[in-house]
């Protein structure tokens, strides 16, 4: 099992992530993402589906049209680990950023 982050850790790695913010009350990783439309969207989720997959972490997310909304912790831990920022980190190379 991977070592939950603790607040002033998690704070301290986001600008590795740019476009996430910490939601402390649910102890995530969080980010809205909206593309030109759905097809996009969806286009994007399979590719973050097949690397969390491959990572054996996944995701929690909706879907409505062009819009994503994510959100990633490491429930075994309790919290934000470092898979969810390795996550996180994948999913903004997805998105070129």
């Amino acid at each position: 099992m991977t070592a939950r982050l603790e607040p002033e850790a998690v704070e301290a790695k986001l600008g590795e992530i740019p476009g996430w913010s910490f939601d402390r009350d649910a102890e995530a990783l969080v980010r809205t993402v909206r593309l030109k439309d759905f097809s996009e969207a969806f286009a994007l989720m399979t590719r973050v589906a097949m690397a969390a997959e491959h990572a054996d972490h996944h995701p929690e997310w909706t879907n409505v049209y062009n819009r994503i909304d994510i959100r990633l912790t490491t429930h075994d831990a309790g919290g934000i680990t470092a898979r969810d920022f390795a996550l996180a980190l994948r999913i903004n190379g997805f998105l070129g950023e």
